[in-house]
């Protein structure tokens, strides 16, 4: 954490410390955009349901992990395809993938409207996903997020992919919201989560309950629980089902649940817009109080 961040700081002694940074994290794939496993195999000239049936389904039943079993399926296509799948390809995949419904709005409006209520609050975009790291950096809206982590392979020299580099399994997503609060630089690389509750709040980046988590299924519920134990927000969002089918499909704990649920439409008037900007509205008004109490 560098000087100049860690003087957002300020600890009154009778009083909690004021942090002026809140963060939102995302999860990707079927919560900002569709599904990117879904779409490149489309992109492939291939049937969605029958390369599920025939090749990703059978190593699930057998066990596999299924972010393995995603990157194993594309990686033995690959193999097989006289033109083969490579790095260029998901860059090229990621550049055309089109978001959903005003989400590329989306960050300048909750943008303004941190600014409307609290010009000294830094609000702060990320992403967490199971998905293909390499899509995602290289889509429209890559440039509004401080951090993009995600699956990534590793490429032959011809630019093919060949490996499975970096895995973020379910309950891996949490690692990296600790991550985000302690403000390093670098995810350990040898699995090590950041000590939160040894920390300080005042040598945190952001405090959990400074944070706002956005997903759409089962890989978001660890998350989901975390930021419930620690006070944050989380808000689930569903594509074309209704909510009580998502309710039905994602089984929750009483600590997993999710403070709204909305369909993932993210313009101006939707649930889902609104839910987030009441959500940011909510963390702001909390740290002016804190700024009150600290005199600031």
């Amino acid at each position: 954490m560098t000087q100049t961040e860690k003087t957002s700081f300020k600890k009154p002694q009778a009083t909690k410390p004021v942090c002026n940074r809140i963060a939102i994290v995302f999860d990707f794939d079927d919560t900002l955009a569709p599904d990117t496993f879904d779409e490149l195999i489309k992109r492939l000239g291939l049937d969605i349901n029958e390369f599920r049936q025939q090749h990703y389904e059978p190593l699930k039943d057998a066990g596999w992990d299924h972010v393995a079993a995603r990157f194993y399926c594309l990686i033995q296509e690959s193999k097989q395809r006289k033109k083969k799948i490579t790095k260029d390809d998901l860059i090229q995949f990621g550049q055309e993938l089109q978001p959903f419904q005003g989400v590329r709005e989306m960050f300048d409006r909750l943008q303004q409207r941190v600014q409307d209520l609290n010009p000294q609050v830094e609000l702060e975009f990320y992403i967490i996903t199971g998905g293909f790291a390499e899509v995602v950096r290289n889509t429209c809206i890559a440039s509004y997020f401080k951090k993009i982590w995600g699956c990534e392979f590793h490429y032959a020299k011809n630019g093919e992919i060949e490996f499975l580099k970096r895995s973020i399994s379910h309950t891996e997503k949490t690692r990296y919201l600790m991550h985000i609060a302690s403000g390093a630089e670098q995810v350990d690389g040898d699995g090590r989560s950041f000590a939160y509750r040894d920390a300080s709040e005042d040598q945190l980046h952001v405090p959990l309950s400074q944070m706002i988590y956005v997903g759409d299924g089962a890989s978001d519920v660890p998350c989901f629980s975390v930021l419930n134990d620690e006070g944050g927000i989380v808000i689930g969002v569903y594509k074309g089902d209704t909510a009580a089918k998502w309710d039905q499909h994602i089984e929750v704990t009483e600590s997993q649940r999710v403070t709204n649920l909305a369909s993932a439409d993210y313009q101006a008037e939707s649930e889902l817009m609104r839910s987030l900007t009441l959500a940011v509205e909510s963390l702001c008004k909390q740290i002016s109080l804190r700024q009150l109490s600290a005199g600031e």
